[in-house]
């Protein structure tokens, strides 16, 4: 696996998810294998929606320190995007162009700019493809 990999928030979250063993493994199992390989790639939104999660929304939340030690070791090596005033303008035109919410359209436009091939994302039209792009929901 060399093609660098958009993960979404919900990778992430579902990998701490022992409601439901299936997506938690397969979540994992897609975080490591592409952590390994380094083809990983994810932006700050993905990090601030994960901690705002974990920290309010998990059964049993993450402590800050929990949280930050988890984003140091796992979520840093992938953190390729950055707010800009390009990026707000590409998610505004993916935004107008294929309907989707401003905040998604800022993970595919991300995804974009990090010069990704696929996107992991349970929340977007599985199959779709945009400006190259591809979306895969990776529990289908």
């Amino acid at each position: 696996m060399s093609a660098k990999v958009f993960l979404d928030t919900n990778i992430f979250v579902y990998s701490f998810d022992n409601r439901d063993p299936i997506k938690r493994n397969l979540a994992l199992e897609l975080i490591h294998k592409t952590s390994e390989a380094n083809t990983a790639r994810i932006s700050y939104q993905v990090v601030q929606e994960f901690v705002n999660v974990a920290t309010k929304k998990f059964a049993n939340p993450l402590k800050p320190s929990d949280a930050r030690m988890y984003v140091d070791s796992i979520m840093s090596p992938m953190w390729h995007i950055n707010s800009s005033l390009g990026l707000t303008s590409k998610a505004l035109d993916i935004q107008e162009r294929w309907a989707y919410s401003y905040f998604d359209s800022l993970i595919i436009a991300s995804a974009l700019e990090a010069g990704c091939s696929t996107l992991y994302s349970e929340d977007l039209q599985h199959g779709q493809t945009i400006e190259g792009l591809k979306i895969i929901n990776p529990f289908v």
